[in-house]
């Protein structure tokens, strides 16, 4: 009688190497398709078609409604945060203030009892004493010493001296983020863009806008670098740019004057190919949770 192979022995306790694989378990990869690249003309925050599009200095692109209603978003976070942390400071302020007036007493009360020797006297028959020269269960200053390190105590056991975790609030930033690059970017520094729409005949029956380069009136896609112009708005192909208007200093469509710091290239989605230089493969991993039987998935670092 033959032996029997390993992928047929389904009586083990844990699961053998080409179960796991079989059941989806270990490190899955796949490379994204097109309909995972954002295309040059769709907004980076609503992932569609832009509208009124405006672009940061890094070249990223957004519809002027999407962007400023996460700049707005953004301020009025900002504005929370700086409300908790004022609130922190003056808790910790009244904190501090009281633990002052505390040890204060507590040094008056032990100058008193040094110099005066007031003890008071109790009717208790053990004539148990603390260190401190109190006895007594109903002792004052015994009661006020337990409730305290009763409130200072530790003990997750008892429910009335649960411990809570400190929450600190940290000094938040004053400046709005770009939702795309995640540096620093203020109203003032978006310029908006204009794309020069391809009005041939071939190009009025298709219901979708497709854009040409106004200088040498190349269909635009994600094969090609793209440049806008942020004195003017317009947008060239980075041949015509670097060709033309980096040599000239002027827009080639309204002759503004353009310096080459004004010359921003867009940012845009990849193509498919791997000669574009994105990473286009997307790695998930899972693994088979104890006991019950179930996977947790934990998402893997993109690659």
């Amino acid at each position: 009688m033959p032996q029997r192979h390993s992928k047929n022995n389904n009586d083990l306790a844990f699961f053998t190497y080409d179960e796991k694989r079989k059941l989806g378990y270990g490190t899955q990869k796949e490379r994204l398709g097109k309909d995972s690249i954002k295309p040059f003309d769709a907004c980076c925050l609503c992932l569609k078609p832009f509208i009124d599009p405006m672009s940061c200095q890094k070249g990223h692109v957004f519809c002027k409604e999407c962007i400023l209603e996460c700049l707005l978003a953004q301020k009025k976070d900002i504005q929370r945060k700086l409300a908790a942390h004022a609130a922190q400071q003056k808790q910790e302020k009244e904190e501090e203030e009281e633990r002052l007036i505390l040890e204060k007493a507590r040094e008056l009360d032990a100058f008193d009892q040094q110099n005066h020797g007031a003890l008071p006297q109790y009717n208790d028959k053990n004539h148990s004493r603390d260190k401190n020269g109190f006895h007594g269960a109903n002792s004052v200053k015994v009661t006020s010493f337990e409730e305290e390190a009763l409130r200072t105590m530790k003990a997750f056991w008892l429910p009335s001296a649960t411990p809570e975790a400190p929450v600190k609030v940290d000094t938040p930033s004053n400046s709005t983020v770009c939702p795309e690059g995640k540096e620093k970017l203020k109203l003032k520094t978006l310029f908006p863009i204009y794309f020069t729409e391809d009005e041939s005949e071939q190009k009025k029956s298709n219901l979708d806008k497709t854009y040409i380069c106004p200088s040498c009136k190349v269909t635009l896609t994600n094969t090609l670098s793209l440049v806008a112009v942020s004195s003017c708005g317009h947008v060239f192909c980075k041949k015509c740019a670097d060709r033309f208007m980096a040599v000239d200093k002027v827009c080639l469509v309204c002759d503004k004057p353009c310096r080459e710091r004004n010359l921003v290239t867009l940012g845009k989605g990849g193509t498919g190919f791997a000669g574009h230089g994105d990473h286009l493969e997307a790695t998930d991993f899972k693994h088979l949770g104890s006991g019950s039987g179930l996977g947790l998935v934990r998402p893997a670092a993109k690659t």
